[in-house]
């Protein structure tokens, strides 16, 4: 992570010799000498859009040939997306783009001093048409119409935004040059209305991996004229360019330890490595881990459930709720504390299944399901009892022995174990508000030292936001996706086999968690077997 305020940005300011009797180059000639011998960049690897050409000559004459050009680069191509009086106080901006599945954040970066200028985040307007992607692909598949439909309401909703945070701040979207975003690879063709049919079929094919920087305006974004946008790429349907976004913000891609970062939605999408080689992976997780599964499953919202305890001694349980309101719902983070705290408990057993004669009262059974009763109608903020089945237990062990056995896996592949890992990093929301300690003993996270672990935060996001920061941040972006190996889950029969032994807390093979099977030599012993 690179916070050297010095490093020259994407804003350059140039003092250009004048023409004269003896020096007769072309305006746009001269510029692009400069330009080219300032970044150390070959002139010919260097675009001007048309309409910036026909102002160039005013706006050389007006400045003296005194100017501040901001400029966008990737893959050698160096477009020009600015230029102005050295004097001026017309600030050239970028954007970041975090583009989530259920919501999106904006971040405004002044290009010259690096400094966020204004956040926020939405949600993704695409939700009115699915909560989930694969809703949102199938509906694409009906006719292009329908994609087009979903590509304009991410458009409208982030020229609103952004027109909208951009005032807050009295500038203009005119002022906004770069863009950058990072983004899952479908959410990533959304944007970019590419049909995503072939993604979640075999072979499971994207439109593209990578894409050359784009004109704003021909996405639709009403930016500058000559705005540019730049996408993270991904490698294949299920490893999207947040990941990227992810691995340069954490820095992994420098370190001469092996680290791994996981981000996990939907799908877990997880890469080990460092600067030396890289292997990622990615598979299905289940809606579980972010609370999708449950009846009460909500996101991060006010009067959510976000953490829990339950007292060993008088099994009484201490509830935490976003807000300190009446609760109303559960998030996944505290799904996964509660089925921690339950299986410590003795209220699940080893195979994740309700034990209520420890605790009769906490249970009931309706239509032959086992319901635990997590909060009693008269505390409850909708009147009604907060429930939790027994098929929402399973569902969630289903999702973490899917996580542990992607992470097994992808680790088993060079060779390595998890104790030969330095940093674990843990990205995006569920990194946020996640308790390792939980994880570890559920058997979804490797049971290594808690000092290991580091939150990311939206690592998406920061990873965008550097790339409007630091021009190296792009071309690295680039080189670990040069370097990145990608093993495919689906046809691996090896993963298959440790799945069926990871659906158990926190594992069949006790050898794999010894800090929880020591913690239950002296409680619950009963509950192992």
């Amino acid at each position: 992570m690179n916070d050297d305020t010095e490093t020259p940005g994407w804003v350059v300011g140039m003092s250009m010799p004048e023409p004269s009797v003896d020096d007769n180059t072309a305006d746009k000639d001269r510029l692009l000498g400069c330009l080219s011998r300032s970044l150390g960049t070959d002139k010919e690897m260097m675009a001007l859009d048309l309409e910036l050409v026909r102002q160039l000559p005013r706006i050389l004459r007006n400045s003296n040939f005194d100017i501040r050009v901001s400029y966008f680069k990737a893959r050698g191509t160096c477009f020009l997306t600015s230029i102005v009086d050295s004097s001026s106080d017309c600030r050239a901006l970028g954007i970041a783009i975090d583009l989530g599945t259920t919501k999106y954040v904006l971040r405004i970066v002044d290009l010259q001093t690096k400094d966020t200028l204004f956040e926020s985040s939405f949600d993704n307007p695409q939700t009115e048409v699915g909560q989930d992607i694969l809703t949102r692909i199938h509906k694409s598949d009906q006719s292009k119409s329908n994609l087009d439909y979903l590509h304009n309401l991410l458009i409208r909703d982030l020229n609103e935004n952004i027109h909208s945070m951009s005032d807050s701040i009295g500038l203009s979207t005119q002022n906004v040059t770069n863009v950058s975003l990072a983004g899952n690879t479908a959410m990533t063709h959304f944007f970019l209305n590419f049909e995503p049919y072939w993604m979640i079929r075999e072979p499971y094919i994207p439109v593209a991996n990578e894409i050359d920087l784009l004109k704003a305006g021909d996405l639709g974004l009403q930016l500058s004229p000559q705005a540019r946008v730049f996408c993270f790429p991904n490698t294949g349907s299920y490893f999207g360019g947040d990941l990227f976004s992810g691995i340069v913000y954490s820095g992994m891609h420098k370190r001469e330890e092996i680290s791994i970062l996981v981000d996990v939605g939907t799908n877990a999408e997880v890469v080990l490595g460092n600067k030396d080689w890289m292997i990622a992976c990615a598979g299905a997780a289940g809606p579980a881990l972010e609370g999708g599964a449950s009846d009460i499953g909500m996101q991060a919202a006010p009067g959510v459930i976000d953490s829990l305890n339950i007292d060993p001694e008088n099994l009484a349980f201490d509830l935490h709720t976003i807000e300190d309101l009446p609760p109303v719902g559960i998030c996944g983070s505290a799904m996964i504390d509660l089925t921690a705290q339950l299986f410590k408990a003795g209220l699940l057993d080893f195979r994740g299944k309700f034990v209520p004669a420890k605790q009769p009262d906490t249970f009931r059974e309706i239509e032959d399901i086992i319901y635990l009763i997590l909060v009693p109608a008269e505390k409850s903020a909708t009147g009604e009892e907060l429930l939790i089945g027994q098929p929402e237990i399973d569902s969630l062990i289903r999702s973490k022995a899917a996580m542990f056995t992607i992470l097994e896996t992808l680790v088993g592949s060079v060779g390595v174990t998890f104790q030969d890992i330095s940093v674990f990093y843990v990205g995006g929301t569920f990194g946020n508000y996640i308790d390792p300690k939980s994880a570890i003993t559920i058997g979804m996270l490797p049971d290594i030292p808690l000092d290991c672990y580091t939150s990311l935060g939206n690592s998406s996001l920061e990873g965008a936001t550097m790339s409007l920061q630091y021009p190296e941040v792009v071309q690295e972006v680039f080189e670990v996706k040069d370097k990145i190996t990608y093993l495919e889950l689906n046809v691996n029969q090896e993963f298959m086999n440790a799945f069926s032994a990871a659906k158990f807390l926190p594992h069949t093979d006790k050898s794999r968690f010894p800090s929880i099977y020591l913690c239950f030599v002296t409680h619950n012993l009963s509950l192992l077997h």
